[in-house]
């Protein structure tokens, strides 16, 4: 269970990125999950391969930013950049295993092969997907301390 007693002006425990990590790659994983489905299924006969995916990009984008900025303000990560871009890397990392894993044990194909299939233009947005899915908890600004004094203390009012 992740606890929301961590200091807000200090680095945060590797267990603790690590759970967030998870908990942000599990949530945005089940998004694409849903999202890949129906881009399968729907999409996919109706506008081809690469429009589906690139169609899909933007709201994978959107969850992105609103799972990244759910976490940071529901388990209060410090504004301190390094300890958000540690979030955000571990569930990247966590992404790329389960995607690689799929790709390995369900498709059969090597990463090599997945890779070489791919299209060169809708990878190539997956590939900055990744990239903002990797810093978006560092690019979500804000969240005071547990009892909001640095936000009373600047005149902002707190939610």
């Amino acid at each position: 269970m992740i606890h929301d007693n961590s200091d807000a002006v200090n680095d945060i425990a590797w267990s603790r990125i690590v759970q967030l990590g998870l908990v942000y790659f599990g949530l945005v994983f089940g998004v694409g999950f849903i999202l890949g489905t129906l881009r399968v299924l729907l999409f996919v006969p109706m506008v081809g391969e690469r429009l589906a995916e690139i169609g899909e990009t933007p709201l994978m984008l959107l969850a992105v930013y609103f799972v990244a900025r759910w976490i940071v303000r529901r388990f209060r990560i410090p504004p301190r950049r390094w300890c958000r871009i540690q979030v955000g890397f571990t569930g990247l990392a966590l992404l790329l295993l389960a995607e690689w894993g799929v790709v390995m044990f369900v498709r059969n194909e090597s990463i090599g092969e997945y890779i070489a299939g791919r299209d060169p233009v809708a990878g190539a947005v997956y590939l900055v997907s990744l990239a903002l899915f990797a810093l978006m908890p560092a690019l979500i600004r804000g969240v005071a301390n547990s009892s909001g004094d640095s936000a009373r203390k600047k005149g902002r009012a707190v939610r």
